[in-house]
């Protein structure tokens, strides 16, 4: 667990072993930049429709010449982009240096990190990409969450009298494994907006992972502290010789490697269909599981789509964020809503009330969450009335700023009248994901929040294919009822937040995070930091979160003030004795200066990468 005893100094010392005692300043970078064909677009990917910004621009960066800016902040005036992950940020700087856009850096940064965090995210998994379109002006979602086979049914993770199982045997049965949807999001990205030729964008994941990547001491404490549930495909990879990978070693993923290969030559259908969707279906069904090739060639034709984000006016602000069947944006709205109702800006950023307000505020809208929000194919989420300003304040008025609720309820956003009592959900509050977000000299902007669920997800590697399968249906409801039960085709409720915010029609930042059901909290808490405590995005990153949102505990960060936390007991709270590594989370600023990015120090490697084009 985190505990964020990062201190500024500390964060510089980690900067200088990143790129040296020069790391934050500008330097040269030559023009050894690959020329890159006009457009997409390849055998199996589809074609090159709507193009973010994408006329004239690919094959033009060539003969031009770039900075960089490289820290875990910095700044660019012509691209930016920030990951916990250097190699996947590296991966997607030189796609922009090379004339890509911001969704090609994305594309290829996301396939990177399937290699340089395995235990996080990848093609076994799922994801949503907010992307911005300069040309158009438009926000659309790319919403590839996982979906359970159609075999599924609403009882299968209770055990023979009815209860619940363990969440350990939820994690690692083949039933907790959804049919993943990161692969096919990546290829509707490139149809929809990639410039660059879709081969081009797999081939530096391919080259990572069959040359081989120093394990790096993340990635290491990963593996070992999840190398009980790996299983024997899974173990030939990350501990060969019979024990875990150690920081300084290698690691060298040839069978993922040659999926990846598959992929760029085939596209994604090969995934979905053939040997490899045999194999992964296979893993189901040895452990349990009901999957079967159908499910993945459905998810291929019907599963991944592009769709309207959830939008919200926070002051002069816009933000726009996932939809259902991520709870995200609708939560993150809901909070940022009754804290500016309730002036959040009138207390001091490091105290008793500020702490209150958003716990209490996070607390009604979580438990709104688990009564009104599911997958919308199979469930009637009143999103606009959720948010609407009528609903918010009327739920503001609910919070007490002399004592916690002891009943913090859902409320009905159809009549703002009756309310239940809060589902709390029996799985752990804390998950595993990551998020990147990446901004290009064309003006596009993505933020992308991916995902297997728990470190390395159900345990199980597709054998012979080299990926790490999800254990995503744990996010089910394990109780039957409610609107996230389990079904079969449903897609499970998500806390992916991946934000992009507007004023006057520009974006001005981005937000994203991973750490489960905390993600919401730790972004709508950086959020307030920039807009209400006018925080550089370095200090609005590193500043100290709480959470709170299922009554009574609270989890704080290192830094929340003794005076605080004891002024949150004598309210009623109950907080945690000591500090929690929350989440781990990734922010970019833009101004008429340009970007500035900040990589969350709970990745001690995490990396900011900013360009800008010699004049």
């Amino acid at each position: 667990m985190r505990s964020k005893m990062h201190t500024r100094a500390a964060r510089l010392s980690v900067l200088a072993a990143l790129v040296g005692a020069g790391a934050m300043a500008s330097q040269a970078c030559g023009s050894d930049d690959a020329a890159a064909p006009g457009t997409g677009g390849s055998a199996g990917t589809g074609g090159n429709a709507g193009a973010a910004g994408s006329a004239g621009t690919a094959g033009t960066a060539g003969a031009l010449n770039w900075t960089e800016s490289v820290g875990a902040e910095a700044s660019g005036t012509d691209g930016m982009v920030v990951s916990s992950s250097p190699t996947a940020a590296r991966v997607g700087a030189d796609i922009l240096k090379r004339g890509g856009n911001a969704v090609d850096a994305a594309i290829a940064v996301q396939f990177a990190l399937n290699v340089a965090e395995p235990m996080m995210s990848g093609i076994g998994g799922g994801c949503f990409m907010v992307v911005y379109d300069k040309k158009t002006g438009m926000v659309r979602v790319v919403s590839a969450r996982e979906r359970a086979p159609a075999g599924a049914t609403p009882d299968m993770f209770l055990d023979s009298l009815g209860k619940p199982l363990p969440f350990s045997q939820r994690v690692t049965s083949g039933k907790s494994i959804g049919v993943p949807g990161t692969a096919k999001a990546m290829q509707l990205a490139h149809d929809q907006w990639g410039t660059l030729p879709w081969k081009e964008l797999l081939a530096p994941a391919i080259t990572l992972a069959k040359d081989g990547i120093v394990v790096g001491g993340r990635l290491a404490q990963s593996i070992s502290g999840s190398f009980a549930k790996l299983d024997p495909a899974a173990r030939m990879v990350f501990a060969p010789s019979g024990t875990p990978l150690t920081a300084t070693d290698t690691l060298v993923q040839t069978d993922l490697a040659n999926t990846l290969s598959l992929l760029a030559d085939s596209g994604v259908g090969a995934l979905y269909s053939g040997p490899v969707a045999a194999a992964l279906a296979g893993v189901s069904q040895t452990n349990g599981g009901s999957m079967t090739v159908l499910d993945l060639t459905e998810y291929e034709k019907n599963g991944a789509e592009i769709v309207s984000p959830v939008e919200a006016s926070i002051g002069a602000l816009t933000m726009r964020s996932a939809p259902p069947p991520s709870s995200g944006g609708i939560v993150a709205a809901q909070v940022l809503g009754m804290l500016e109702t309730l002036g959040l800006d009138q207390h001091a950023h490091d105290s008793t009330q500020k702490f209150h307000l958003q716990t209490e505020a996070s607390r009604l809208a979580y438990a709104d969450r688990f009564a009104h929000i599911g997958d919308p194919r199979f469930v009637n989420v009143p999103i606009t009335a959720l948010i609407s300003p009528k609903y918010i304040a009327a739920r503001a008025a609910l919070i007490n700023l002399s004592a916690a609720n002891p009943s913090p309820a859902a409320g009905d956003p159809l009549s703002v009248g009756s309310a239940a009592p809060m589902y709390v959900p029996d799985a752990p509050v804390h998950g595993h994901t990551t998020h990147f977000t990446v901004a290009d000299r064309f003006g596009n902007v993505v933020a992308l929040t991916s995902t297997i669920e728990q470190v390395f997800g159900s345990g199980h590697m597709v054998p012979g294919y080299g990926f790490m399968l999800n254990n995503e249906l744990t996010d089910f409801s394990a109780v039957p009822g409610g609107p996230n039960q389990v079904e079969g085709g449903k897609a499970p409720v998500s806390s992916m937040t991946p934000m992009i915010v507007f004023k006057d029609g520009a974006p001005v930042f981005t937000l994203g995070a991973a750490g489960g059901l905390t993600i919401i909290t730790s972004v709508f808490q950086t959020f307030n930091n920039l807009v209400s405590y006018n925080m550089s995005v370095r200090d609005a990153v590193e500043a100290p979160r709480t959470f709170g949102a299922l009554y009574p505990d609270i989890s704080w960060e290192n830094g929340v003030p003794q005076a605080a936390r004891s002024g949150l007991t004598a309210l009623g709270h109950s907080v945690d004795p000591g500090p929690s590594t929350l989440s781990n989370l990734q922010a970019m600023t833009i101004d008429a200066s340009g970007f500035h990015g900040a990589a969350d120090s709970s990745a001690p490697d995490g990396v900011a990468i900013g360009l800008s084009l010699l004049k």
